[in-house]
């Protein structure tokens, strides 16, 4: 059992996703068409690809347009060819920001990434200047309706999860997670075990957390903000420790 909440910064993380819910669905496709492009369509041996399509079934994308989003990255139907990239920086308050990024102009994404680093207060690093303060992980978030603790915790645990955290408070869900690896095998087994998963993905987590003071918060979102909510940027991970009390 985790000693300490995870939670609270994904659930702002989630809550500034769901802010720009509009944005979502593009992401989404953008996603599918590169994991298509590089794997083929076929996502039983194309696992990039079914990560894609899981996503995009969270964010309630309908099904004919995660099939359209598969065949243009297959080349079936017309579409974008997206490349991959990361970007590496600190924030406000010395908050270490990873971005991922799938542009089809590198310049044009760059600019715009460098310019909200400089707006907030932050500056865009080199490669690894930060990505080594944060770990490849697979977690799942579980809807705590009804769930037993006992027999959540034994499946999960058998399946191959590294870490089960209880809720805090109620409605909150509890948060699993995985070495990458293992991910997918312990997502079916609690999937088949009839729990109900409102996400699953594999994300960047941060070994240690930096404390955002109050004062520091508000730019420190902003800026997280201004990243999320370019449409070349499909996710962005930091390590700040966020009041209770801020919003996104």
């Amino acid at each position: 059992m985790a000693g300490h909440s995870k939670w609270h910064n994904i659930r702002h993380r989630k809550a500034a996703v769901d802010k720009k819910r509009s944005k979502v669905w593009s992401k989404c496709a953008r996603a599918i068409m590169a994991a298509a492009r590089q794997g083929g369509s076929d996502p039983s041996i194309n696992l990039s690809l079914r990560y894609a399509i899981d996503e995009a079934r969270y964010a309630n994308m309908p099904r004919d347009t995660i099939e359209r989003a598969v065949k243009k990255g297959a080349g079936e139907l017309k579409g974008q060819d997206f490349e991959s990239i990361r970007y590496e920086g600190y924030g406000p308050a010395g908050v270490a920001i990873v971005i991922d990024a799938l542009t089809d102009n590198r310049n044009r994404t760059a600019t715009e990434v460098r310019h909200a680093f400089s707006k907030f207060g932050g500056n865009l690093g080199q490669t690894n200047s930060v990505a080594f303060q944060f770990e490849t992980k697979g977690q799942i978030i579980v809807k705590p309706d009804g769930v037993d603790a006992d027999a959540l915790m034994e499946t999960a645990i058998e399946a191959g999860a590294e870490d089960i955290e209880a809720p805090e408070t109620d409605g909150d869900p509890w948060l699993v997670t995985t070495d990458p690896t293992e991910f997918q095998g312990v997502k079916d087994a609690l999937e088949g075990a009839g729990y109900e998963l409102t996400d699953a993905s594999i994300e960047l987590i941060a070994g240690t957390t930096v404390e955002v003071s109050a004062d520091s918060a508000e730019t420190v979102m902003k800026l997280i903000d201004a990243l999320e909510d370019d449409d070349d940027v499909q996710k962005v991970f930091h390590n700040a420790e966020l009041p209770e009390d801020a919003a996104l």
